[in-house]
């Protein structure tokens, strides 16, 4: 999204996250961090916050306010089929869950223990996410220069359905 990577990385790092859907999306877009930390560099790495164990918030934890970052590279990839996949399973889960800050374990199955509700962010990524896939025009706002004049082309990927 911020125009780092090549087009040709770009389209591995979107073949990649299809090929890894279970490890890197899950139940609930997406991960914060893959893979998690283990052993004793988690608490050097994270400050020893017990909040950041193994598949837990800021270490694999899983965050619904990246679902709009997902969506936006997505789309600047010409593969949109992957962040509808994605909202899909975030529109599932968001509102019976009480919209939490976060999600636990490797696939996101579980409301973070010490999430919290109703977050703003998570509201925001989800509606975010939605307008831009409804009319990937609102993409230009959030682009670089070198980017606005770029128009993405749809490409076939191993989740495409007709």
């Amino acid at each position: 999204l911020s125009s780092l990577a090549t087009p040709e990385q770009s389209t591995a790092i979107m073949d990649l996250i299809e090929e890894r859907w279970e490890e890197l999306i899950g139940e609930m877009p997406l991960k914060i961090c893959y893979p998690a930390i283990e052993n004793h560099e988690w608490r050097i790495v994270t400050g020893c916050d017990p909040k950041n164990t193994r598949w837990s918030y800021h270490n694999g934890g899983s965050w619904p306010v990246l679902l709009w970052l997902l969506t936006a590279a997505c789309i600047k990839t010409g593969r949109p089929q992957i962040a509808r996949r994605a909202i899909d399973l975030a529109e599932r889960r968001l509102l019976k869950d009480g919209w939490p800050e976060y999600y636990d374990g490797k696939l996101g199955r579980y409301v973070g223990k010490q999430a919290r509700k109703f977050q703003t962010w998570s509201i925001a990524g989800y509606l975010v996410a939605k307008m831009m896939l409804e009319d990937p025009s609102h993409l230009g706002m959030i682009s670089l220069e070198e980017d606005k004049a770029m128009k993405p082309v749809l490409k076939r990927s191993a989740s495409w359905t007709n």
